[in-house]
């Protein structure tokens, strides 16, 4: 149950603070004074998304914090198995904290954990069922979801899945093997085609780089020429006064006065490092010299294999290393169609066994939601009589479509299909509820559901946000009497607009808004009783509450008081 709740600068709310007991709880107020505000906060504590617009206008940041306790060993053993351990008082603190820069925290117990961690322990803490959750029962799709909740298939869906994946894998390569076998030949041909293609050039990583280097120097031939062979005359080659002659020269004359100035030495050491160094730099530029040959016939090789190069690379890639690497992929899919006979063998074996593992998981999900069917059939007509439907059928519909050879066709839930069929009233046949509910009938079949769901795990505490939408007078009184119901043993809330629903609760929240320094504020508080009839009386008025109104409102409570 949720114990505590507190909430800082969401919407209207500036600062709330609210404690909460077991039982029925109501929310009433005038509309727009901030009863969605109120669910939604407590719906972050749920993982629903945080929008930086919910923040109050003024303020960088808001903040929910909720603290819920009274969890069931089976809720308790959910939580230890995310590694969640309650405080000794059996508590669970829930933290979410948003801000206008994007920035968000969640937190539980004071560490901070992951949004999915909190959406999964959610059904743990709190159920919230608002008018978009009734609308689901518009479609179909979801009844076999409710009924594989009232059934606990939780973990059987999960073995299930398993295989199924495995199965699907598995068949959708074999699918592709059992292509035409015209088109497997035509896309060997086309890959053995490009592997020679490419094959023919024997390509080296960087070769193309390496080339366009050597085109350069080839396109510059006779400049190169001329000024490397300069420089080598300059520095070594020449037959007299070059640079390399020129330190012999002087490392000679000075070593002939090094007895007179010892300090030479030095001079003279250096003279020998230069030498050393300009050597090495001559041979440098002597292997720069191009020969005597004709370059234009090295650069229309160059020119022709550039040529050759840019044709596969318009075809498998921009680069070398590219090309090479489509070719190794090219190799491999070969490889793979040309092995595809002894893998079809393979994989037919594999699909035997993974559609007859998938088969026998999916008809374990079948009988279970056959024994459930039967059973939250029953339970949801005998609460729809009590809502006012005395003429109700109602029916969970299995069905197991079938491939025309007879197989059975398997989807991620198994091989059923889900429907709920009703009728409202004698003599009318049963039809889909997605196609012949109204508004008021979705609204006490979603209770209906919800009731039998929770009689069959007491753990979680329930929102039922305007339950009552489409219905009035002794329907809705005999709403609240099921929420009632309920409450003896889950904590339940409901937002609510109708004075037959708010007068059975326990406690009574009003929600309204005023003005503060200037700025408009929800704020939430506990009626007495007093309180209680003034409130009921003004859902019951319309512009002026008169006595017959007050009167009625009384008699509600009194009503109330003998349940």
């Amino acid at each position: 149950m949720l114990k505590t709740l507190v909430i800082d600068n969401i919407a209207l709310i500036r600062h709330l603070e609210m404690d909460f007991t077991g039982g029925f709880q109501v929310l009433t107020g005038e509309t727009g004074a901030g009863k969605s505000i109120l669910i939604e906060s407590i719906g972050l504590l749920t993982g629903t998304k945080a929008d930086k617009s919910m923040i109050r206008t003024g303020t960088e940041s808001a903040s929910v914090t909720g603290v819920f306790g009274g969890f069931s060993q089976t809720a308790e053993a959910a939580l230890a198995a995310h590694d969640l351990a309650l405080d000794p008082e059996g508590n669970l603190l829930v933290e979410r904290s948003f801000s206008l820069d994007g920035k968000s925290k969640c937190k539980i117990n004071g560490s901070i954990v992951t949004l999915g961690m909190l959406r999964d322990i959610a059904k743990y803490l709190i159920d919230i069922h608002g008018q978009t959750d009734t609308l689901a029962l518009y479609d179909a799709d979801t009844y076999i979801e409710i009924l594989d909740r009232f059934a606990g298939l939780g973990e059987d869906l999960t073995t299930y899945r398993a295989a199924y994946e495995t199965y699907e894998s598995i068949r959708r390569e074999t699918e592709e093997i059992l292509k035409s076998e015209a088109e497997r030949t035509r896309t060997m041909e086309m890959l053995a085609f490009q592997i020679a293609d490419i094959d023919a050039l024997s390509l080296k990583p960087g070769e193309d780089t390496a080339l366009e280097e050597k085109e350069k120097i080839a396109k510059n031939y006779e400049r190169i020429s001329k000024q490397t062979g300069f420089a080598w005359r300059a520095l070594k080659g020449g037959e007299k006064g070059n640079v390399s002659m020129l330190l012999d020269r002087s490392e000679a004359a000075l070593k002939s006065i090094c007895d007179a100035v010892p300090t030479l030495e030095t001079v003279i050491e250096e003279l020998r490092d230069c030498r050393y160094r300009l050597d090495d730099l001559a041979e440098q530029v002597h292997d720069l010299c191009p020969g005597d040959e004709d370059p234009t016939e090295e650069l229309n090789r160059i020119e022709e294999r550039l040529t050759a190069i840019a044709r596969l690379k318009r075809k498998y890639g921009g680069t070398v290393e590219e090309i090479l690497a489509y070719r190794k992929d090219a190799k491999e899919k070969y490889a793979r169609l040309e092995n595809a006979a002894s893998r079809l063998l393979e994989l037919r074996e594999a699909l035997k066994d993974a559609t007859a593992k998938a088969l026998s998981l999916a008809e374990k999900l079948h009988e279970k939601r056959a024994q459930a069917a039967e059973h939250l059939s029953k339970k949801v007509v005998e609460t729809l009589v009590f809502l006012d439907m005395p003429k109700v059928t109602f029916r969970v519909s299995i069905e197991t479509p079938q491939a025309s050879d007879g197989t059975y066709l398997l989807t991620p839930r198994g091989y059923d299909t889900v429907d709920f069929l009703i009728s409202a009233n004698s003599g009318e046949q049963m039809q889909s509820l997605s196609l012949v509910a109204s508004g008021g009938e979705l609204a006490r079949m979603m209770l209906a559901l919800k009731s039998v769901e929770n009689a069959e795990d007491e753990s979680t505490a329930m929102v039922f946000d305007e339950i009552d939408t489409g219905v009035s007078g002794k329907t809705a009184r005999k709403i609240g009497m099921k929420l009632l119901e309920l409450s003896r043993h889950t904590q339940i809330f409901c937002v609510t607009h109708s004075a037959q629903i708010a007068s059975l609760a326990d406690v009574h929240f009003l929600i309204a808004k005023h003005e503060e320094e200037g700025r408009t504020v929800t704020v939430v508080s506990t009626l007495d009783e007093d309180g209680r009839i003034r409130e009921l009386s003004r859902i019951l008025g319309g512009i002026h509450v008169t006595e017959a109104q007050i009167q009625a409102a009384v008699d509600m409570r009194r009503e109330k008081a003998g349940l």
